[in-house]
């Protein structure tokens, strides 16, 4: 448990570091090396489950791997004009699509909780990134990311086997890397000018992406699946919390009430036990045959 919170609170300081680094890089430009790192690392770590991966499976990880991809160019583009607190919140969707693209996708039905959590997100969404009666464009593609992510957690439950999890993650994250390196291509590359921004790099690419990845699947394999998705669902809540206090974002009643319908929103969604109408949640998705 004290595992996973700790991939939260990584996963949660993403956000303010990859504001920081959006001063210095675009948005292409900072994913393209960060998850080029991120996939060195984790190929010159894993070689071998790499080597056990079924055909069928490494053609799964490429697909999901290019979904995720395309959701963190989605994200970390609206990031340069949303504020971090706003992105982790908006990001944090997530938890509530999923049942919701899942009931879509999976053909199961859509349960009371998957309802009251997604109304719950819709009105501190508005609370939250309403201006006048629209969201910005930040606020719009961040949603757009939230929605990719839900597909990604869709098609990464269908598909994964403990078996081959780990060899399957490799795949994705060399994939996202190659997402990204061909988006950059038009605009050309482009690395971090100072030590400092390095330091950040590094520790976004190995930390919160590829050490992040091996921490979660160690501890979830020691927890249940629902305890581990309701620590998880924690993460814009650190977001938030770093966001305001190390990097001077503003502490707004909008944050507080919007961020803490968002968060209610995620709770009721993973908490309590499941009905047989209910779709499955990020957790406990049901495995397609073969």
């Amino acid at each position: 448990m004290l595992a996973l919170l700790a991939v939260a609170v990584v996963w949660g300081s993403s956000f303010p570091l990859t504001k920081v680094m959006l001063d210095s890089l675009s948005p292409r430009q900072f994913l393209a090396i960060r998850f080029a790192m991120a996939a060195v690392a984790l190929v010159l770590a894993f070689p071998r489950a790499l080597r056990r991966l079924s055909p069928r499976a490494l053609l799964q990880g490429c697909a999901l791997g290019v979904v995720y991809g395309a959701a963190q160019l989605v994200q970390t583009t609206g990031l340069a004009y949303t504020p971090a607190t706003v992105s982790g919140f908006i990001t944090g969707l997530y938890v509530v699509l999923t049942p919701l693209c899942a009931a879509v996708l999976l053909r199961s039905g859509i349960g009371a909780r998957a309802w009251v959590g997604a109304v719950l997100a819709v009105v501190g969404l508005g609370v939250l990134a309403l201006r006048g009666l629209s969201l910005g464009y930040g606020e719009w593609l961040t949603l757009a990311s939230a929605l990719l992510f839900a597909l990604h957690i869709v098609g990464l439950g269908a598909w994964a086997t403990a078996r081959e999890a780990l060899g399957v993650a490799v795949v994705q994250m060399v994939a996202i890397a190659v997402v990204c390196t061909v988006a950059t291509v038009p605009e050309g590359f482009a690395a971090p000018r100072s030590a400092g921004g390095w330091v950040i790099l590094v520790y976004l690419a190995v930390v919160s992406g590829a050490l992040a990845m091996i921490v979660q699947t160690w501890a979830q394999s020691q927890i249940s699946a629902s305890r581990a998705a309701i620590v998880m669902s924690t993460e814009p809540g650190w977001s938030a919390v770093l966001s305001i206090a190390f990097f001077g974002e503003p502490l707004t009643w909008r944050v507080l009430v919007g961020g803490a319908l968002m968060l209610a929103a995620m709770m009721v969604v993973e908490l309590g036990p499941r009905s047989p109408s209910e779709p499955a949640g990020p957790e406990d998705l049901p495995k397609l045959a073969g």
